[in-house]
């Protein structure tokens, strides 16, 4: 078996992740968290609420994971949001055509679906179920519709992301901060993507966890004011120059930010803040990168777009989280839809003196000429500059419909104003998180398998997830010598203290002490208490580290305290005893 097929073997043995409807055969695409998953998967996404929402300030809104069409059309969405679809013209298997031709053309996403199906015929390439001839390439629209109330009902879609929900609360999110950016917002929940041809296990699903935060700037001051806490902190970064010759670099955060790799500190920041979660959480920095966007990939929206990938033995280099510079995009977008301003007022440190271009519409005479229009041509024919206003025939479109106006119904000048400040169109910085794919990469990472002696004194394979304490689902095993009462009954006591000190522990009685501590090692538990019949004597007990195997011995009455700071890092494990 591969890294791939031996962690998943484990995670479904063990209770962390499940294919789903598996009763019924299952479908591709779907996974569900068992009893462990779901707990490995909380702890990810809690301590990524402790550093955007605690630490960095941006509180978590939640809404819903239906919208109606008009947000998805605003976005864009609703007219490309879609992959090339390829289906095999004699069994009908659907593939992604720009997949097939992945190991050809480096960046195939980028490709038209003309070109995609000139390299397919070029290189001859077949199905790969039945080896049949492949259809040409057609675009897939990869969101999941519906219909909201009975009926025909309204349009709806499942969001394929979390952050336009937070996107149409921009003006009640601006009250909340008072108006002053920058300030963000955070959301934790599903997202659905229809995907084509889901062969990736959790790599790729059609319902998957996103964490997002759409942190509002203002673009004039790019400037983050906490840089200096990452400034030095060295990334491995594949900018545009560096994909040319294959070889990626290491830099500082703030020599990336000098020599204009990336474009400017809240972007610099938000990845560098990536970078720590990651690390925190357990990736292995050897196998942790972030590739920038070249300029034939970048989505329309964004000026500046990397993304931090994870090495993952069967797949590659996978991307798990995109921060990018949305500009002011999506804001424009649905203040446009909606008919409202998405903005805020930014006031000025002192009045300034500006130049200003002041169209006049002479509101007395187009009160009779367009009557109910009359207020809508007036601010259309605002909006027009001194060139357009000069021609001989003046027109605006209104609803759809031209509107001509005689030149003379319209005067126009530039005068000098005495302001306060202006109102700006907030870019956004997004640093978007794929869960799931985070929760894979770090039990591969974590995944051993090594050689130690058994209770028999023989050699046995001991397999162990070497998980970060902070994210291990079971923190502690509570393991009596013997399953007999003067043992279990202490036991159970010091699980529940270690409970009310918010730390969960499983207790297990069956079977030899070894294979105890082996099936403890294969869930990633990285402490396990012993209670002996000297716990009785002397009130202590024995706590065994997971990863060396090493034992100390210290007292109950501190217990729940020295497996909290062991937990958090805040000691080391030779301090938390006297050595065995």
């Amino acid at each position: 078996m591969d890294m791939y097929e031996q962690v998943i073997e484990l995670a479904k043995r063990r209770g962390f992740l499940w294919n789903s409807f598996e009763l019924y055969g299952g479908t591709a695409g779907f996974y569900d968290y068992g009893p462990l998953g779901s707990t490995l998967k909380r702890r990810i996404e809690n301590i990524w609420r402790q550093l955007y929402v605690i630490e960095e300030g941006f509180m978590e809104i939640e809404t819903p994971t239906i919208g109606i069409e008009e947000v998805f059309v605003a976005s864009g969405h609703v007219g490309g949001f879609s992959d090339p679809l390829c289906e095999c013209t004699e069994c009908g298997e659907a593939y992604r055509a720009d997949h097939l031709i992945s190991g050809i053309i480096e960046t195939a996403d980028a490709l038209s679906n003309e070109e995609v199906d000139k390299i397919i015929l070029e290189h001859n390439i077949t199905c790969p179920e039945c080896g049949g001839k492949l259809g040409n390439a057609t675009e897939f629209n990869l969101m999941f519709q519906t219909k909201i109330g009975p009926g025909s009902g309204r349009n709806g879609y499942l969001r394929p992301e979390t952050a336009q929900g937070m996107f149409v609360n921009f003006q009640r999110l601006a009250k909340f901060y008072r108006e002053k950016l920058p300030f963000g917002t955070t959301q934790i929940g599903k997202s659905y993507r229809n995907e084509i041809s889901p062969r990736q296990g959790v790599i790729r699903l059609r319902e998957f966890t996103q964490a997002e935060a759409e942190i509002f700037i203002d673009p004039s001051e790019k400037t983050h004011p906490e840089i200096a806490r990452f400034e030095n902190d060295v990334l491995t970064l594949y900018s545009q120059d560096a994909q040319k010759t294959g070889k990626p670099e290491s830099m500082t955060i703030r020599e990336a930010i000098d020599n204009n790799i990336i474009a400017h500190e809240f972007l610099a920041y938000q990845i560098a803040l990536a970078n720590n979660f990651l690390q925190r959480i357990g990736i292995s920095p050897d196998k942790l990168r972030f590739r920038q966007h070249l300029k034939d990939e970048m989505a329309h929206y964004a000026i500046d777009c990397w993304d931090a990938e994870i090495w993952m033995e069967r797949f590659g280099w996978v991307e798990t989280v995109g921060i990018a510079d949305r500009t002011d995009y999506d804001l424009m977008a649905h203040a446009k839809m909606s008919q409202e301003e998405l903005a805020i007022y930014k006031e000025y440190d002192h009045p300034r003196m500006i130049r200003k271009f002041v169209v006049k519409p002479d509101m007395a005479k187009l009160g009779p000429l367009f009557r109910k229009k009359a207020k809508a041509v007036a601010d259309e024919l605002q909006k027009l500059d001194e060139e357009s206003l000069s021609q001989e025939e003046i027109s605006v479109i209104v609803e759809g419909e031209e509107y001509k106006i005689p030149s003379e119904l319209i005067t126009f000048e530039e005068v000098e104003e005495k302001v306060s400040g202006e109102t700006v169109v907030p870019h956004v910085v997004e640093p978007s998180y794929g869960i799931d794919r985070i929760f894979y990469a770090l039990m591969e990472h974590a995944f051993n398998t090594e050689k130690v002696a058994s209770d028999d004194a023989e050699e046995e394979e001991r397999t162990v997830l070497k998980l970060k304490s902070e994210v291990a689902p079971i923190q502690v095993a509570v393991l009596p010598l013997m399953g007999k009462t003067e043992l279990s009954t202490p036991a159970k006591e010091i699980v529940r203290k270690l409970a009310n000190r918010g730390i969960l522990a499983s207790y297990d009685e069956s079977g030899t002490i070894g294979r105890r501590y082996r099936r403890n090692d294969e869930i990633g538990t990285p402490y396990a208490v012993t209670i002996d019949y000297d716990t009785l004597k002397d009130n202590t007990v024995t706590i065994r580290d997971r990863d060396t195997m090493k034992q100390v011995r210290t007292s109950i009455d501190t217990l729940e305290n020295t497996l909290f700071e062991l937990i958090h890092e805040k000691i080391r494990f030779e301090d938390a005893g006297v050595p065995l």
